[in-house]
């Protein structure tokens, strides 16, 4: 495993390099995570002295565990670290990546239309390079105070003592996912249900030398031959080798900021979407949501329509190129345009604009990304701050293990139609060495250089649209974080707004088909966001997501 450090050329308000934190000030110490024992394994940590970077690899290590159906260590993660003493961000992109054998119609079929997901799915070709661990590893090497191997006692003791099955992944357990039909997933699951106790010796057995060998554990040797020939079972076999595991490069990128309200608002460069989402931050600052309120339409309205142009642009341009016209997409003059389209009432949806820097052909997207993912959040006391958004693609990814963890497949988040019949290739084609694109956009929030906030959601292409309304009613709107994540999901993208229509107000529901809209409801899997802003009084206001099972723990 390498690291590579990007160019910071072109990206507005790019970051510095981070240092060691100095020894100044004391903060409040928090996690906020997708399961208790995740977030007290990252407490524990804090709490033993040791630093956010520190606090990261226990939660992964245990989210891995206790919620599989999401993320784990056989998945990919953006890592958006926030150094407290140079006031910067940075991040350590661990995404997965296609192996060199990889080519731009490996979810075609012979006939050459594409393959149906869900044999796609649990292929064997679906499997990427997983990066969570080397960007988790990265950021300690760079940020770390304890030793990497004191990081995973919790995990290494849960996973051998055994823990409860939670009612989440005990309900994921009762549904029909393909994934829950594959060998593997059956041996290890058996007849499990909410409230029982599932054992893990087998991951317990890979944590204990992943502490002593760090990512060389997963990403060489005697686990990394398992995971090559796991893909190779099978009908579609991948194509990864042992060369495509060892070459595997975390790349330190600096962060795309843009101001917004008080804020300058980081996110992740691509082949993440966060740059996207700061379009759709501009735009909304283009219209009078802020003057609207969480129980008028017309508020509701304003960020639909603002969603469905950020969706279009997206969804032409962003893919792990360097073509993504990113100074265009946040030009003033071209968010302007592209706000003026919103009019009092719904047309067709929009097809992607122009703006400045942009490739002269565009091609229809066929990426389909769906609703696995988790995201946590880590402050420790000197300041420093961790934003991650991690995942194995899909809910268990493959449905295929290997010592005690499901593998990613991550590699179907490439477009299944990579190109136009006349060759023109889409930014999100599948290519040797390339990383799928991703809507993952894990946020950090500046006021004058410090940290004010932090958030981002699981969802698949739904997580633009779950964290934009969160933020938009936790500024906006004038709601609390907890407030903000409750509020009923709402997801316009391209002809199709879904929305968790039964938590609306009929009142908002009538005005928004007043003008033009009508909802769809039910949306896959449904949010996972995770939050926290620094008040201007020094509150700190985070909350979890009421749909999952997140709880915010708060240190000295």
């Amino acid at each position: 495993m390498t690291r590579t450090l990007l160019p910071l050329l072109a990206l507005p308000l790019a970051a510095c390099t981070t240092i060691q934190p100095v020894e100044q000030e004391t903060h409040t110490p928090f996690v906020i995570a997708a399961n208790p024992l995740a977030a007290q394994a990252g407490m524990d940590i804090l709490e033993h002295g040791g630093s956010a970077a520190d606090a990261a690899v226990a939660v992964q290590a245990m989210l891995s565990l206790v919620e599989p159906q999401s993320s784990g260590v056989g998945g990919g993660a953006f890592l958006h670290f926030y150094d407290a003493g140079s006031e910067t961000t940075l991040v350590y992109d661990g995404r997965e990546i296609a192996p060199a054998g990889a080519s731009p119609t490996m979810f075609l079929g012979e006939d050459g239309e594409r393959l149906g997901y869900g044999r796609a799915v649990l292929s064997g070709r679906a499997v990427g390079v997983p990066g969570a661990v080397a960007a988790l590893h990265a950021a300690h090497e760079d940020h770390g105070r304890l030793p990497w191997d004191l990081l995973f006692t919790d995990a290494i003791v849960t996973a051998e003592q055994g823990f409860a099955i939670s009612p989440r992944l005990g309900n994921f357990l009762t549904q029909d996912w393909p994934q829950l039909s594959q060998p593997d997933a059956q041996r290890y699951f058996a007849d499990k249900g909410t409230g029982d106790t599932l054992r893990n010796l087998a991951y317990g057995d890979f944590l204990r030398r992943l502490r002593l060998e760090g990512p060389s554990a997963l990403l060489e040797g005697e686990t990394a031959k398992a995971i090559v020939a796991k893909t190779r079972e099978g009908e579609l076999p991948g194509t990864l080798t042992l060369a495509d595991m060892a070459g595997y490069e975390v790349i330190e990128k600096a962060s795309v900021c843009s101001e917004w309200l008080r804020y300058d608002v980081c996110a992740p460069p691509p082949p993440s979407s966060g740059a996207a989402f700061l379009q759709l931050l501009g735009l909304l600052e283009r219209t009078d949501i802020a003057a609207t309120s969480a129980d008028d339409p017309e508020g509701w309205y304003l960020f639909a329509m603002a969603s469905r142009l950020m969706y279009a642009d997206r969804d032409a341009y962003f893919g792990d190129v360097d073509t993504v016209p990113i100074a265009g997409l946040l030009a003033p003059d071209y968010l302007d345009e592209r706000a003026a389209l919103i009019g009092p009432v719904a047309g067709p949806a929009p097809e992607a604009g122009v703006p400045e820097g942009a490739p002269a052909t565009t091609v229809p997207d066929a990426t389909l990304e769906p609703t696995g993912t988790s995201h946590f959040i880590v402050r420790d006391k000197w300041g420093d701050a961790i934003s991650i958004t991690t995942t194995v693609e899909s809910i268990f990814g493959t449905g295929r293990m290997v010592d005690g963890f499901f593998l990613n497949n991550q590699l179907t988040d490439f477009s299944f139609d990579p190109m136009t019949d006349g060759g023109a290739p889409h930014p999100n084609a599948v290519a040797p060495g390339k990383r799928p694109r991703s809507s993952m956009i894990p946020l950090i929030l500046l006021e004058d250089g410090d940290f004010a906030g932090a958030i981002g959601s699981a969802g698949g292409n739904s997580i633009p649209a779950y964290v934009g309304k969160t933020l938009v009613g936790a500024t906006y709107w004038g709601l609390t974080m907890e407030e903000a994540l409750a509020l009923p999901n709402m997801i316009a993208r391209g002809e199709r707004v879904g929305a968790e229509a039964d938590k609306l107000p009929q009142d908002v529901i009538d005005g928004l088909a007043r003008r033009g809209v009508t909802l769809v409801p039910g949306q896959g899997e449904g949010s996972g966001v995770h939050g926290v802003i620094i008040r201007e009084d020094g509150t700190i206001d985070g909350g979890a997501d009421p749909r999952r099972e997140g709880v915010v723990l708060v240190g000295d």
